[in-house]
């Protein structure tokens, strides 16, 4: 093993992780792959770390390696790292498989594995991160197979622990964890777009409305961080009788605002079962 960490694939999220990964190891403990062999050399450049020349020299060099990759891709992948993973195996030095890859079970792992000639007890962890994770706010999920040890899980959280709050889960759980956590920046940023474009309607300009939008999110979400109280007390706190935000909020209520949020999730969480 010539690094701690390997990525096949250097898209925003796998870029992310091997980021905070560096802080942690150093850029030269990491080695990088992709399908785009220029676009993995100045990443590994940016890094400082090893630019390698395959996936099956990622699978064969990395104590941890993380598919990084497109679900529409991930079984040619695993196929194809198969037969190097079985010998680590078989030499009693395996490789811990990391996935972020949306939807994608362990089992199913397994079996992509097994098609390619990895039939032992390949230790594999499903992550689920979010984008936050590119500013070292994320929020990332951990499922580990019955395979990784308590130590190897605990050396990943440490690895990774600068991307954000690692939390280890169930993985029956995750297609929930993808469709809240992974998917809801995306919900967050329309509801913040939405809130600055209702400022420039009142007056403000498009840049102070945008700044106030974003800051009144990102303070919310602290107290409901911070204080521990249920976003309905907090709500309630600021919600005067007879007041701007009773009015605005019975808007909202009128526009089934909760129940088209449950209603994204939902569907966010039926899809990510679709495509495991």
């Amino acid at each position: 093993m010539s690094y701690t960490i390997t990525c096949i694939g250097s898209g925003n999220m796998g870029s992310a992780l091997m980021k905070a990964a560096a802080r942690v190891v150093g850029g030269a403990a990491i080695g990088v792959t992709d399908a785009d062999r220029t676009k993995a050399q100045a990443f590994a450049s940016e890094l400082g770390g090893g630019a390698l020349a395959t996936n099956t020299v990622a699978a064969a060099e990395g104590r941890f390696v993380l598919l990084a990759v497109k679900p529409q891709v991930a079984r040619t992948v695993l196929v194809e790292i198969a037969p190097v993973l079985a010998q680590r195996l078989k030499d009693g030095k395996p490789a811990v498989l990391v996935s972020i890859v949306a939807g994608l079970s362990i089992e199913v792992m397994k079996k992509h594995l097994a098609d390619g000639g990895c039939t032992g007890k390949q230790p594999i962890i499903r992550l689920m991160p979010n984008t936050p994770a590119l500013v070292a706010k994320g929020m990332i999920a951990l499922a580990p197979s019955p395979e990784v040890s308590s130590d190897a899980v605990q050396e990943l959280k440490q690895l990774l622990g600068q991307a954000g709050i690692i939390d280890q889960i169930d993985e029956h759980l995750m297609d929930a964890v993808t469709a809240l956590s992974g998917s809801g920046p995306a919900f967050v940023y329309l509801f913040i777009e939405a809130l600055a474009d209702a400022g420039v309607r009142s007056g403000l300009s498009r840049d102070r409305a945008l700044r106030y939008a974003a800051r009144t999110v990102l303070g919310a979400a602290a107290m409901v961080e911070e204080t521990g109280q249920h976003p309905g007390v907090l709500k309630d706190a600021v919600t005067s009788p007879g007041g701007t935000t009773i009015a605005g909020i019975a808007a909202l209520e009128q526009g089934a605002f909760r129940g088209t949020v449950m209603s994204a999730v939902d569907a966010a969480f039926r899809r990510s079962k679709e495509l495991g």
